[in-house]
């Protein structure tokens, strides 16, 4: 036996020794005084040893199965402990095999050449036999030991067999449980499967839907938009329309305008007789019918057909007035004709001189009775000055167009300096105290003048620019025309401290008192006065803004507003003809005084009427100016006040419709309250002469 093989025995027997000492058996207490029961033992034990009846059935059935395991343990390395714990370290053959048997040696150790000396004791040394007793309790052990081995076997392949039975029963129930889940999860991807169907159907459903939803709706959204564009085709037609009808209505207006004053020049030299009266009269209320449709048409849009018609035939009826006019005047002159010859043939009579009972015009100064004929237009001198100073103007634009169309941002900078410093101080003008307001004037002059004025946390002076001093007095007095279209429109009062810091103004400058006329003109024709005339070609927008209306994306603003609008500049207008300025030298006369404010007053008395308009204005400039008037003209301002409320007021009531009676009203109670006190009140917010010394 190889001496690794050896040790790895003797190993095994160490430890099958110490799991003896360690298990029950090993604990077992023995007597120890059996050596004293007797010299039997001893005797027995110095006997020649017998074999016990159990000693062959040993020898038979466990030394060979010892003898086996013995040999498989020294030739096996991997050998359970088990098997040293069972067989003894050497067992004697049997007595067929053997003669006698003998304890194993005792083990020494192993050295080089050790092996061969042992096995040589062996055969040498004489083999000692056990005695009965002992092989008995041997072989009883090894019988208990085998039948323990045999039911350990025996239970270990029960257990074997009950794990077995159990695991298959386990892997059964697995595999069934396993084929369950797999049935579970099956059911619930098909029903997840389903559900998702579902949710993809009702989505595609959904889809489909909001989509015929989407086309129903752009259908509508397309039918409305083409509804819009045909309204908005047949609205332009419509407008395109009404302008070539509107145009007609101011040629048929100005042809009927024209033949009315034929009507009215007809036997004017004369007394006219009854019929002509009538025929004038009707004339009168052809022309008021015809300015009520186009200022109807011009406030609410455009003229219909039937307004057409309407004033076809009033032009047509005011042909036949005419005619038959003329042919009453043809008859009379002939019946004249006849007297005359029938007079002259008289030789002692003398031919009596015609009297002629026309009166001058209200600018010449009134005086006896007042004509029938009325101008459509402005006259000549008023006109040719009106347009010097809308050229005026327009050269003055020119003169800075320098300033103003730099890109320079220096030239900027000063340009809006010079502004801020010529627009601010008059927006400052109020009736707070004459102290502050000739600050003011002060300021507005020193600017004028070339003196450097603070504005703006800095000092400005017009010599920074060549162009400067245009561009102020421009500036200003645009200002000042704005001032009387916002300011003085909503609240009448502010008029005079304005008009007072203006005519001041105008009087040291007198070239921005042209500028504040040229605008006041072309924001209010009316303060000319001049009716702008509608010409052939003129777009419908441009004779709309020539009238005074503000137009803004082809809408023209309101009549209320417009009429608030050119009540407020010709309040400013009427204020300043008749104000000087208190500091002044007074040594010249006013430049623009209230003989301009009596030549305003007879124009507008000697031409047409306009509805609405001329009412409000005729009002506001008699409230304003009419207290100054009456104590420069006295009893010819009278006489005018009862030409207007006479004359006047019955001609603007034939061309005023019933819903715009206001202003008409307005104005005959403040003529009849004036002359039934025979006195104009002062105008309200006048300043007096404790303001100045505030």
């Amino acid at each position: 036996m190889p001496s690794e093989s050896r040790s790895r025995l003797s190993r095994r027997r160490r430890e099958s020794l110490q799991a003896l000492r360690s298990s029950g058996k090993g604990r077992l207490c023995y007597r120890r005084d059996w050596l004293l029961r007797g010299e039997g033992v001893l005797e027995e034990r110095a006997s020649t040893p017998q074999l016990s009846s159990y000693a062959g059935w040993v020898v038979d059935h466990v030394l060979p199965h010892t003898q086996e395991n013995l040999s498989a343990s020294e030739t096996s390395t991997s050998s359970s402990s088990t098997s040293g714990l069972d067989q003894p370290s050497f067992v004697p053959r049997s007595p067929i095999r053997s003669l006698a048997f003998s304890p194993a040696p005792p083990r020494t150790p192993a050295t080089p050449g050790g092996t061969k000396g042992t096995r040589e004791s062996q055969h040498t040394e004489p083999m000692l036999l056990r005695s009965s007793r002992g092989i008995e309790v041997e072989g009883c052990i090894r019988m208990y030991e085998l039948v323990h081995r045999m039911q350990g076997t025996e239970g270990l392949r029960l257990w074997q067999e009950e794990q077995e039975r159990k695991v298959r029963a386990l892997s059964e129930m697995a595999s069934e449980q396993l084929k369950r889940l797999d049935e579970r999860k099956e059911r619930e991807h098909r029903k997840e499967f389903q559900d998702l169907r579902e949710l993809l159907d009702k989505s595609s459903r959904e889809a489909l839907a909001q989509q015929e939803r989407l086309k129903a709706e752009h259908r509508h959204r397309a039918e409305i938009l083409n509804l819009k564009l045909w309204e908005a085709e047949q609205q332009r037609l419509r407008r395109e329309e009404g302008q070539l009808r509107l145009r007609s209505l101011y040629a048929l207006q100005e042809e009927l305008l024209h033949l009315n004053q034929q009507l009215d020049s007809v036997g004017q030299h004369r007394d006219p007789e009854v019929d002509l009266l009538a025929l004038r009269s009707r004339g009168k209320q052809l022309r008021g019918l015809i300015s009520g449709i186009i200022r109807t048409t011009t406030e609410n849009g455009v003229p219909t057909a039937e307004d057409q018609a309407v004033a076809e035939s009033a032009l047509q009826e005011m042909r036949d007035l005419l005619t038959e006019a003329r042919a009453c005047e043809d008859e009379r002159r002939r019946q004249d004709e006849e007297e005359a010859r029938v007079k002259r043939q008289e030789a002692q009579v003398q031919q009596r001189p015609e009297v002629h009972n026309e009166c001058p015009a209200p600018s010449q100064g009134p005086g006896g009775t007042r004509s029938e004929g009325l101008q459509v237009k402005v006259q000549d001198s008023t006109m040719q000055w009106h347009q010097q100073l809308q050229e005026a103007s327009r050269q003055c634009v020119l003169a800075f167009e320098g300033l103003t169309g730099s890109k320079d941002s220096q030239v900027k900078k000063i340009k809006m300096d010079l502004q801020k410093a010529a627009t601010i101080p008059v927006s400052q003008i109020s009736t707070i105290a004459g102290s502050k307001l000739k600050e003011i004037f002060d300021k507005i002059h020193n600017l004028l003048s070339g003196k450097p004025v603070p504005s703006g946390g800095c000092s400005v002076s017009v010599t920074l620019n060549p162009q400067g001093l245009d561009f102020v007095q421009y500036k200003l007095a645009e200002k000042f025309v704005k001032q009387g279209e916002e300011e003085v429109a909503s609240h009448h009062e502010a008029a005079f401290p304005i008009a007072a810091v203006a005519s001041g103004i105008w009087e040291l400058h007198p070239r921005v008192g042209d500028l504040i006329l040229a605008h006041l003109h072309k924001n209010c024709p009316y303060s000319v006065p001049l009716y702008p005339a509608f010409r052939e070609g003129m777009a419908l927008e441009d004779y709309q803004r020539m009238l005074g209306y503000q137009v803004k994306d082809s809408k023209v603003e309101q009549q209320d507003r417009f009429l608030k609008r050119m009540s407020g500049m010709l309040h400013l207008y009427a204020a300043i003809i008749q104000l000087r300025w208190p500091y002044g030298t007074r040594r010249e006369v006013h430049p623009h005084g209230l003989n301009h404010g009596w030549r305003w007053l007879a124009q507008i008395l000697n031409m047409e009427p306009l509805p609405d308009v001329t009412a409000t204005l005729l009002l506001d400039f008699l409230e304003v100016c009419g207290n100054a008037l009456m104590k420069q003209y006295q009893a010819q301002f009278w006489k005018m006040m009862l030409l207007i409320k006479e004359d006047y007021c019955p001609r603007i009531e034939a061309i005023t419709s019933s819903g715009q009676m206001g202003s008409f009203r307005r104005l005959k109670r403040f003529l009849e309250e004036c002359l039934q006190r025979k006195e104009v009140p002062v105008p309200k917010g006048f300043l007096t002469s404790s303001f100045w010394h505030s």
